[in-house]
């Protein structure tokens, strides 16, 4: 079963055979969080990199909000802390905010979630970030989780990939 986490949403499994899906990623971020060891899964589809207004209807749409709470729901599943790696997808030049300040918000996301993530003490173990097409990205749950990305146009790639201890591969766009 393919379950697609929209803008703002997270989802965990633990089923094998499941499939968690950000379908077009522009500048946003597709986050995931896995014990592979568990075969735990999580997935989280970050819009912006903070939060405006406090208790938001969509905490997962903001990279302050999203990364913590993600970390919360795969220990909250079983996963171990010691044995959790990240992998994130996204963050492509598809929009100006601030009247063209620089403020590039692909690159603001990639910044929020990184270290985010790095300050929680998660190792990212492959990314695909930057560039200027969308992304579509699929996390396949079971004893060898996967994890692929496919580039608009493009053809569909594993990013990640079987137990841990195997190599991953980073791009960066």
């Amino acid at each position: 079963m393919e379950t697609v986490v929209h803008m703002g949403e997270a989802f965990v499994s633990t089923t094998p055979g499941d499939t968690l899906a950000c379908i077009g990623l522009g500048s946003c971020i597709g986050l995931a969080l896995i014990d592979r060891a568990r075969a735990i899964v999580a997935l989280a589809h970050v819009m912006l990199p903070a939060a405006t207004q406090p208790d938001p209807p969509l905490p997962h749409k903001y990279a302050d909000l999203a990364v913590p709470s993600l970390l919360e729901l795969m220990l909250a599943t079983g996963a171990r802390r010691t044995r959790l790696e990240a992998v994130l997808v996204g963050g492509a030049a598809m929009f100006q905010f601030g009247g063209g300040s620089g403020q590039e918000i692909g690159q603001r996301n990639i910044a929020a979630v990184t270290g985010l993530v790095e300050a929680a003490r998660i190792p990212i173990r492959a990314t695909q970030t930057g560039g200027n097409k969308g992304r579509t990205l699929r996390i396949h749950v079971g004893t060898d989780i996967s994890i692929t990305v496919r580039e608009a146009g493009g053809r569909e790639e594993q990013l990640l990939g079987g137990r841990a201890g195997t190599e991953a591969k980073a791009v960066y766009a």
